[in-house]
């Protein structure tokens, strides 16, 4: 399709940018990397590919790269696509057929009862050998396909929605996302968005003590492993749960600690 961008934004990721690229083809040819300063081949690889490249200045979490890829893109239709997501043969054709009949509707007349911005289920895969069907993992519903004249803003705060004007529509066939290759990247990628998350939180005044550590961990853990009934992954599934609970505590045991240094400040200036 002419009619729709595929915007992938990287950081290094050599490894995984000619096979999202490779997939994102399905759909379109139209292909935008919006790369934050990598330092590998990233860039070298999706030039080969014949994808165009804007740079953009390296931040730890996607949503300005994503807000300023949509910016760039010259149709009106966009598709977030991450560098560790795959598009499907199955999927591709679904998009084509759901916007395929609205392109012509758009162009005459605001037309309110077709859907500006899709949300498309994710199928997470840990480590590329195990699909998370539980645990709060499927369907795992994410905006990605977008009727750009309707699109508002992405907030720049992590993990934010998008904001649209119109209504939102659901398609059926998932994108793959290739999760959590090995836990001592699982680690590394925590401790730097739940720093991020716990400098908003600490903007905000929430307010953090031991009880709720406690109350976080056990909490994130019944609701993966047992509520969402993750143990049904088996080993995986556990192992996840447990990660996840212990991302959550992560995230306001950073907050403590600053907060603690900010009251430490506050006193001493006293």
């Amino acid at each position: 399709m002419k009619q729709i961008t595929i915007i992938i934004h990287t950081r290094n990721e050599e490894n995984n940018i000619k096979e999202c690229i490779d997939s994102a083809k399905l759909l379109s040819n139209n292909v935008l990397v919006v790369d934050m300063e990598s330092t590998d081949n990233t860039i070298t690889i999706a030039d080969k590919l014949k994808a165009t490249v804007k740079s953009f200045p390296f931040s730890h979490y996607v949503e300005p790269a994503r807000e300023f890829g949509i910016s760039q893109a010259k149709t009106d239709w966009v598709f977030i696509l991450d560098a560790d997501e795959r598009m499907t043969k199955e999927l591709a054709q679904e998009i084509q057929s759901s916007i395929s009949h609205q392109l012509s509707d758009f162009s005459k007349t605001k037309n309110d009862l077709h859907p500006t911005h899709y949300a498309i289920p994710r199928k997470n895969i840990f480590g590329r050998t195990k699909w998370l069907k539980h645990g709060g993992w499927w369907p795992d519903h994410q905006i990605r396909l977008i009727y750009k004249p309707a699109f508002i803003t992405w907030p720049k705060e992590i993990h934010s929605s998008p904001k649209f004007t119109g209504s939102q529509g659901q398609l059926k066939n998932p994108i793959i996302h290739y999760f959590h290759g090995d836990l001592h990247t699982m680690v590394q990628k925590t401790l730097l968005f739940e720093d991020v998350e716990s400098d908003l939180l600490l903007k905000a005044n929430k307010k953090v003590s031991t009880f709720i550590f406690f109350r976080k961990y056990f909490g994130e853990l019944y609701r993966r492993l047992i509520k969402h009934r993750g143990f049904l992954d088996g080993t995986v599934g556990i192992i996840e749960s447990i990660y996840q609970a212990y991302s959550k505590t992560i995230t306001y045991l950073f907050l403590y600690e600053k907060q603690h240094a900010k009251d430490t400040k506050k006193s001493s200036s006293v």
